[in-house]
Parts: structure tokens; C-alpha cells; sequence
């Protein structure tokens, strides 16, 4: 086969029969065969090459991350870093790659979780691999890949960030597994992760494992959205469903006002029938008739999930055969054992479980995480029937159905109700279809009356989801990349952020549109010449005339005879020079003067887009700059000339405390004002710093905080918050909202003792919510540990303690 071929082409035909080898070997050990682009991303690995893989949920990215576990080990010392964005995605990791590889060989770090650190394959969330990477930890030694799952979340506008910092700053020998939902410029984040991170193939598949049937359900009658017919155009409405709703414009109801041209949710309005909506408990028997369950059913609410479990519950139907309630039974104590069962009546257990064993259940954040992870094991045992879930679920852990049901096409977004976008929809129903069960998925859109059927199938065919970047620098950020690279250094590397490189590339767009209006710019000064003389100069005067006998008005606001006197001796001045200028005298002087009007106006309006160039480039850098002026200012740097900067004292704490309120946290550390609090009052105060109230339910009261130190240590706190605001805008940043001590009283009774019953009714909180917020107080109390004094860490460490109990202190992996 090789007569006749150079050492050069054999050798290259020898690596070739390698590679194979090794992906013929991965393949021989799967109980299924790899897709195409499966395998050209596997192949990129083997080659040493990173790779990005955008494709839709279910389609088996995960593989691809397989086969960099297993090539790493099959060299000696080879570590693999698997990061997801989520703590429940990394125990869901960790449970398997354990199932895979043995304990021995897997860690888990999610920063309340510490499991054999120093193994092969460590699953973590992205935030402990960031922090890693600036500590220059040693478990950094021998990495040779990561995995950065789910890697659209770099578009999250709160924790988007660390992502970015990850890819930037890992050591360029580390090789990237990017795993990416299907998002519409992957090409674009590619040539991003190929300009940083060197070779870097980016694999693209639009093709769901499952082929997705989408249905509306108008009434009781259930109809296919698109016409199925073989001489239909692709994504063509069904022409039953245009009958079944009506074709006219929509006429007013109810005797009431004219609406308006546009319905609920910003889709057009039509008229038709009214639909009675079938009721929930209605629709999942409709499901279960047609063998479509499993199904979940997005609400955009947690209390429509809870209210859709209870009124399925209410009817009396039950999804689940005797063996069935059996095994749900069982799973469910068994995960729940550790809780104590004083606390079990006040979490509603007994009702929670009712429903799991008739095959129903809520998942939504508000949920105990005993409670989540109970739901998703059985889900993913086929043992549930009907879940009703919140967004949340569709970018979360491994849960898919066979059916998802979509009551509303519109959300609130904290502000109004808005249509959801075709990202969404695709995020929300790539649940549907569980791959190697299910020969197709099935969506379901309840219909409501004044949604338009162009609009529903327009949102339902296209698949626009983009990726754009929401990085930002902060303050610990600055102190931790200025102590590795100086601030020359940094500033640089910041330039090379996925947000610089977008907002480069829209700067091309802009200057495009730029050298075109210049192009009109200079017809419209070559169709204004003037042979006498400088009409640029002579439509100055008419506007600056125009102007000021516009503001020149009688009754105006300037009142004084004084000032009015002075407009207008100026107005009287630039009538003489109008008059004495060469082009008032030219006999073309109107003609001219009406093109010098459209190049002043496109002349502004280029200028503007000027403006905007400049301000887009460097812009992070910019910020990187305010960021670094105020930390100079603060002392937390020191000026050490030619533009650069140490890092002070202040600053080596800073590097340790992480979070959107990072040096409001150094501040009170550097000035000690929470010293003289005890263990609860500490931990009382970090849930001040890190609680941000939902719009539509801020908890607790501000009346009985707690007594003693606490008060006064409030007061300094949101004084020093006061002044950092006004630094911060001075500095030209967008400052912070103030601290809330709205969730203190009930940290404070908890951190003390109190039953949770007490607590969560303090707090008028679910008790999903409350771990959160607790895991977050404990995140910051061991920072806090970390970067305070001697007494002040074993006040934290005491803290930290009183709050991991009871439903705080459960965690499984």
C-alpha cells in the first residue's frame, strides 16, 4: 500500500492509521455508533487540536468530552478538567465519570463540595477552575484539557465573565473542549477561541438526534403547526389550523376598548372563536392517551408550577402502575434520609410525595435540592410522568421528555411581559425526544386567543440564538491579572476578550457605513460649491442666525433685559457678516443652500457613528483603566510609574474575595467594621451583602435586625458602600445598588438556631431559595475566613458552621 510513497508521506500516513486507531478503539467500547460530526471533533482532538461543538441539546455533544477523558488517560500523568456552570450539572458529571473510571481516579470541587482534588478527571463549576488559575494553584500541574460545558452561558450577564476569564488566561498548553447549544455565530466565537487559543476547529451540527413533530392545541383538538402534506413548502402553517382560528383582524371584545393592532405577547391579533383552554389535569390525560408522556410543561412562574401539580393532583388521575409508586417511594426517602422529620412537615413532604408517586411533580429553583434531585432521578427513570417545570430546567441537567407543552408564548422579564425569542424556543423544546427511546419528539403550544398563526410558526422555524459576550473587569480581576502580568500587560491580554473582538468586528460594520455616507458627504459639498467663495462656511452663519433668533423669543426663559440685549447685538453681528460674505451675493444661493442642509445633517449623524467607533474600541480596556484608577485611589494599588502598578496589602486581600460587591467586602475587612460581631451577626451580615431581593417578592423585614454590634456595623457598612458609589461614579463605572438587609433577621435566627419553620416564615421564602442564599452566605463567609484576621476568621469559621445544618448542610454526590 505505501510502495512508492516518501518517509515524509509515510510518516504522515502512519499518524494517520494511529488516530483511527485510537477512535476505532474509543468506538469498539459504545453501545452505539458516533455521528459525523461526532467524529470529525473527535478526530480534531486526536490531531491535539481544541475544538468548539455547537449542536442541539440531546444530540450527544458529551461524547466528544468522553474521548478527551479517554485519550488523557491513556498517557501517564494526563489531567482532564470537566467544568459545567451549575453545581447539580457537576454532581450529575461526577456520579458518572465515578460509574466510568472508578472513585479513585474522579474529584469533584464545587466549592461547598471537596472530593479527591487531586484525581485524574476533576468535575468542577467554572468559578472554582477561575479561581485556581489566579491562586497558580499546583492542581494545575500536568492539566492537558478542560471541558468547558455548556459554554453559552459566557452570554449570562451575571457569571458570563468567568468563562471568558478561564479561556483567556489557562496555560496555552491546555487543550479546550468547548461544548455549545446551537447557537447562530459559532463561527464567530470560533475565529474568537482560534485568535487566543491557537488551533481550534470548530464542528457545527443543526441536526436534532430526534426529529421534533410540533403540534397546537386549539380547544381540545390538537393539530400539527406546519402542513404535513408532501407539496407543502417547508414550514407552511397547517391550513386546518388557519380554520380552526380564524383568518379576519381581530374585532373588539367584551364591549371594551379597541386593543390595538398587536395582542398578548407582541404577536399580531386575530380574529376568530373563542377557545375554552383545556385545564392542565385535561391536557396530561390527553398525553397519556396518545403515549406522549413523559412530558414537561414550561410555566414561567414557580407558583403556576406549583399550582399546576396540585390541580393535575386535585383530579384524581394517577400515571404510575403499583410497582411504579413502589420504586418512587423508595427513591424518595432514600434521598431524603438525612433530613429530620420535624423538618419534613414544614417542607411538605407528605403532599410532595403524593404527587411523585401519582408520576407528578414541580422543578423550579424554589425547590428544596433534596426535593430537585429526587425529581431528576426519577424523571430520568421514566418513573415521572409530568413535570412542570420553569425555564431554568431547558439549560440545566440531563432531563428530557418525550413531550414538552408550552402554556404561554410570552414571559416576564422582571420589567413587562415579552414574547419569548426562537433562541428560547429551541432552548425549551430541544427537550423533547429522549434519544435511543423515542423515534420523535413532540412539542405542544397551547393556543391563546390573539396569537397569530404566521407568527407562532415563524418563532417555531427559526433558530437564532446568539452569543454575545457580557465581559466585564472587576475590581478582583484587576488586583489578580496586575499581580501576574502588570497593568501594561493586563490591559493588553483584556483587548483579546470575546467582548473586544465583538465589538471590534462591529466596528467594521460601523465603519463601513462610515466610508458610505462619506461618499454622499462629498456629493452633497461637490452639488453646494460655490464659485464666490466658501458656502461650508457661509450655511455656518445662516444656522448660527437661525439659532439664536430661535432662542431669542420673547417671554422666554431669559427674562433679563440685559441678556436679551446681548442676543441681540449677536444677532445684529452675524446678520452683518452674513451680508458682507461673498456667497450672499451668488444668484444659486437657495439651491446651495438646501444641499449644505442635507450635508449638515448626514454630517452629524456620520459623526455620531465616529463617536461610537471610538467609544467601542478599546472599550474594555477603558473600563479596565476606571476599574485600576479607583483601586489606586483606594490603596489598593500603587503607582510605581510608566503606567504601571503594584499590587498593595489591601490589594492581596482583595485577590482572596470574589463576587459582585468584592471591594465593598476589602473596604469593611480594611477597616474593620465587622470585628466585634458574633458568629450569627456575621453571618446576618454576609446574607446583607450577598441577598438581592426578586422584584416580585423582596422577603423579610427591615424592623427587629439584630441587636448589639450588628446595627452600628449596618450603618458603617452602607456608609462605606455610600462613598464607594460616589468613587465608582466619579470614575465614570456604573456604581450599585445598596446592600438590603432584608434576609438578616432570618439568617440571623437561623445562624442562632431556630427552627426552620420559623426561619422560612421570617423570611416568607421557599426553602430552595433559602439554601441558596445560605450556600451563597457561606461562599463568602470562607472568604472572609480567607482574607481577615486571626479573630475575624475564627468568628467566620464559627459562622460557617452555624449555618451549614440541617437542610443547609445536606448535599450528595
Amino acid at each position: 500500500m505505501t510502495t512508492g510513497l516518501s518517509p515524509a508521506e509515510r510518516f504522515q500516513a502512519a499518524k494517520v492509521r494511529n488516530r483511527s486507531r485510537n477512535l476505532e478503539l474509543f468506538r469498539s467500547d459504545l453501545r452505539f455508533d458516533l455521528d459525523p460530526f461526532q467524529i470529525a471533533a473527535c478526530d480534531a482532538l486526536d490531531q491535539g487540536r481544541s475544538v468548539l461543538v455547537a449542536a442541539p441539546t440531546g444530540a450527544g455533544k458529551t461524547i466528544v468530552a468522553e474521548f478527551a477523558i479517554w485519550l488523557a488517560m491513556r498517557q501517564p500523568t494526563a489531567k482532564v478538567f470537566y467544568t459545567t456552570p451549575m453545581k447539580a450539572l457537576s454532581n450529575q458529571k461526577y456520579n458518572e465519570l465515578v460509574a466510568d473510571y472508578g472513585e479513585s481516579e474522579v474529584g469533584l470541587l464545587t466549592g461547598d463540595t471537596n472530593v479527591n482534588p487531586r484525581a485524574r478527571v476533576v468535575v468542577m463549576t467554572t468559578e472554582v477552575l477561575r479561581n485556581m488559575i489566579y491562586a497558580d494553584s499546583d492542581l494545575l500541574d500536568d492539566l492537558a484539557w478542560v471541558v468547558l460545558d455548556e459554554v453559552h452561558y459566557l452570554a449570562d450577564r451575571f457569571r458570563g465573565a468567568v468563562w471568558e476569564e478561564v479561556i483567556l488566561h489557562l496555560p496555552t498548553e491546555v487543550r479546550l473542549v468547548s461544548l455549545s447549544a446551537t447557537v447562530s455565530n459559532a463561527e464567530e466565537f470560533g475565529d474568537w477561541l482560534q485568535t487566543v487559543r491557537g488551533d481550534t476547529d470548530v464542528i457545527v451540527s443543526e441536526d436534532r438526534p430526534v426529529p421534533l413533530e410540533q403540534h397546537v392545541l386549539v380547544g381540545s383538538k390538537m393539530v400539527d403547526l406546519f402542513d404535513s402534506s408532501g407539496a407543502a413548502a417547508t414550514n407552511r402553517v397547517n391550513p386546518e389550523l388557519l380554520r380552526l382560528v380564524g383568518g379576519a383582524a381581530r374585532s373588539e371584545r367584551h364591549g371594551g376598548g379597541h386593543r390595538g393592532r398587536r395582542g398578548r405577547g407582541g404577536y399580531p391579533e386575530r380574529r376568530g372563536p373563542r377557545t375554552e383552554k383545556m385545564y392542565r389535569e385535561q391536557i396530561a390525560k390527553v398525553l397519556d392517551e396518545r403515549m406522549l408522556l413523559p412530558a414537561i410543561f414550561f410555566v414561567f412562574s414557580r407558583n403556576g408550577c406549583d399550582q399546576g401539580v396540585r390541580q393535575v393532583l386535585r383530579s384524581g388521575i394517577s400515571l404510575t402502575t403499583a410497582d411504579e409508586r413502589a420504586e418512587i417511594r423508595e427513591t424518595a426517602e432514600y434521598h431524603c434520609r438525612t433530613l429530620l422529620d420535624e423538618d419534613l412537615a414544614v417542607l411538605g413532604y407528605w403532599e410532595w410525595l403524593e404527587g411523585l408517586e401519582r408520576g407528578v411533580a414541580a422543578h423550579h429553583a424554589g425547590l428544596l435540592p433534596a426535593f430537585k434531585e429526587v425529581v431528576e432521578d426519577l424523571f430520568q427513570r421514566k418513573l415521572l410522568k409530568v413535570v412542570f417545570a420553569t425555564e431554568t430546567l431547558a439549560l440545566g441537567v440531563n432531563m428530557p421528555a418525550r413531550t414538552v407543552v408550552l402554556e404561554k408564548l410570552e414571559k416576564f422579564n422582571g420589567e413587562a411581559r415579552v414574547p419569548i425569542t426562537p433562541g428560547e424556543y429551541t432552548q425549551l423544546t430541544g427537550r423533547a425526544g429522549r434519544r435511543g427511546i423515542d423515534v420523535e419528539g413532540h412539542s405542544v403550544i397551547q393556543w391563546s386567543d390573539g396569537l397569530d398563526p404566521q407568527a407562532v410558526a415563524s418563532l417555531a422555524s427559526r433558530r437564532t440564538y446568539p452569543l454575545n459576550s457580557s465581559f466585564k473587569p472587576t475590581y478582583n480581576m484587576a488586583v489578580n491579572l496586575i499581580e501576574q502580568f502588570g497593568r501594561q500587560r493586563t490591559r493588553e491580554v483584556l483587548e483579546t476578550s470575546f467582548a473586544q473582538f465583538q465589538a471590534d468586528r462591529s466596528v467594521v460594520d460601523l465603519a463601513r457605513k462610515v466610508r458610505s455616507q462619506q461618499e454622499s458627504l462629498d456629493g452633497y459639498q461637490k452639488a453646494m460649491h460655490c464659485h464666490l467663495g466658501d458656502f461650508t462656511e457661509y450655511a455656518a452663519l445662516r444656522r448660527r442666525l437661525s439659532d439664536l433668533e430661535r432662542t431669542n423669543v420673547p417671554g422666554g426663559r431669559e427674562a433679563s433685559h440685559g441678556a436679551r440685549q446681548e442676543r441681540q447685538a449677536a444677532i445684529t453681528e452675524v446678520r452683518r457678516q452674513l451680508q458682507r460674505h461673498p456667497c450672499h451675493a451668488c444668484p444659486d444661493r437657495e439651491a446651495h443652500a438646501r444641499w449644505a442642509e442635507r450635508w449638515y445633517k448626514l454630517k452629524r449623524a456620520n459623526d455620531k457613528l465616529v463617536q461610537q467607533i471610538r467609544s467601542r474600541t478599546g472599550a474594555v480596556a477603558t473600563t479596565f483603566d476606571r476599574v485600576t484608577d479607583v483601586l489606586l485611589q483606594l490603596g489598593y494599588l500603587v503607582a510605581t510609574g510608566d503606567d504601571e502598578a503594584t499590587v498593595a496589602a489591601g490589594g492581596r486581600r482583595l485577590q482572596r474575595i470574589y463576587g459582585e460587591r468584592d471591594l465593598l467586602v476589602a473596604e469593611c475587612l480594611e477597616a474593620g467594621v465587622w470585628k466585634d460581631l458574633t458568629p450569627a451577626q456575621l453571618a446576618a451580615m454576609a446574607a446583607t451583602i450577598v441577598y438581592q431581593p426578586r422584584r416580585e417578592d423582596a422577603p423579610g423585614t427591615e424592623h427587629a435586625l439584630p441587636r448589639g454590634a450588628f446595627r452600628p456595623a449596618l450603618d458603617e457598612t452602607l456608609t462605606i458602600w455610600a462613598r464607594l458609589d460616589d468613587v465608582e461614579r466619579d470614575a465614570r463605572l456604573a456604581g450599585s445598588q445598596p446592600p438590603t438587609p432584608a434576609m438578616s433577621v432570618g439568617m440571623f435566627r437561623w445562624a442562632s438556631g431556630s427552627a426552620l419553620d420559623d426561619v422560612l416564615r421570617t423570611l416568607d421564602m421557599p426553602a430552595g431559595d433559602f439554601v441558596r442564599w445560605s450556600k451563597q452566605v457561606i461562599d463568602l463567609l470562607d472568604q472572609v475566613r480567607n482574607a481577615g484576621d486571626d479573630e475575624l476568621a475564627q468568628t467566620a469559621r464559627r459562622a460557617t458552621d452555624a449555618v451549614r445544618r440541617g437542610i443547609v448542610a445536606y448535599a450528595t454526590v
